[in-house]
């Protein structure tokens, strides 16, 4: 869908956007032009989704679209009609791109919602467990995924700098809340345990949620602190990418449990991909 410069991408396109691994943009349906985009540069005002796409199919696209008009009438009161949601989707899938990592952004310029369609390379989690540096930040309004997160991308690129996968969100008395972009779970050798500070309700988190009590473990909310992360034995981070193992937060080890690993996944992956 484009070359190395991204000098052919759909859209219209420049170099920035093969760069930034961006395949192709709409705006309301059509390829998106300069102004789109300029307003949207100078306006870090809206709130997005971003979900993996694999066969034109998205898992837990019902989901996905009660978050997007949750958030539209909670910012603006402005009711988002999600089959126009989907038809956006299928419009940018159109051009044949039947895997791929899409992002749907809400946007409200001149005064009536906007949707911007966003396509990139799928992408999956790898099976390196992952290095986590705790951080003294929390996302304001946390249960919408809004634009705007400097706090977190720069305590993130700090943390990385350092050699650090991702970074854990905790309040003023060490509370955990979350990752970066992700969600978080212990594991404590009997429960699997969701902090109850307030987050994002992650669509991957989302769905296992309604498919674990079946098939176990059954989740269990409580708070949890800094102080208490010694106390698991294992951790797992969970985003539109998949779920994988935690192997370190703060230099504390975690042990890789393969097997609960693999039934999260198991879990996750039972959940049926959905036409768009």
């Amino acid at each position: 869908m484009e070359n190395k410069d991204g000098a052919d991408v759909p859209g219209g396109l420049g170099p920035l956007a093969g760069e930034l691994g961006i395949e192709l943009v709409e705006v309301d349906g059509r390829a998106a032009t300069a102004d789109d985009l300029l307003w949207r540069a100078v306006r870090a005002d809206g709130h997005f989704t971003a979900a993996q796409v694999r066969g034109g199919k998205v898992r837990g696209m019902g989901v996905h679209l009660q978050r997007l008009c949750a958030a539209s009438r909670e910012l603006w009161g402005d009711e988002l009609d999600p089959e126009l949601v989907r038809e956006r989707v299928r419009h940018a899938l159109r051009g044949g791109a039947r895997d791929a990592a899409l992002r749907v952004y809400v946007h409200r310029p001149g005064g009536a919602l906007s949707l911007m369609v966003t396509l990139a390379a799928p992408g999956e989690v790898g099976d390196e467990p992952l290095r986590v540096r705790s951080v003294p930040y929390v996302r304001p309004f946390p249960h919408v995924k809004h634009l705007g997160g400097f706090g977190q991308t720069h305590y993130g690129r700090l943390a990385g700098r350092e050699g650090y996968d991702e970074i854990l969100l905790t309040g003023p008395d060490g509370e955990v809340a979350e990752g970066g972009i992700t969600n978080v779970l212990f594991w404590d050798g009997e429960r699997l345990v969701l902090p109850t500070a307030p987050a994002l309700a992650g669509t991957t988190l989302t769905l296992l949620e309604q498919g674990l009590p079946a098939a176990g473990p059954e989740p269990v909310r409580r708070p949890v602190r800094l102080a208490d992360l010694a106390g698991f034995r294992s951790a797992f981070l969970a985003n539109s990418r998949g779920i994988v193992a935690v192997g370190e937060i703060d230099g504390h080890a975690y042990e890789v449990d393969d097997a609960l690993l693999g039934r999260l996944r198991a879990v996750y992956e039972a959940v049926p991909w959905e036409e768009v």
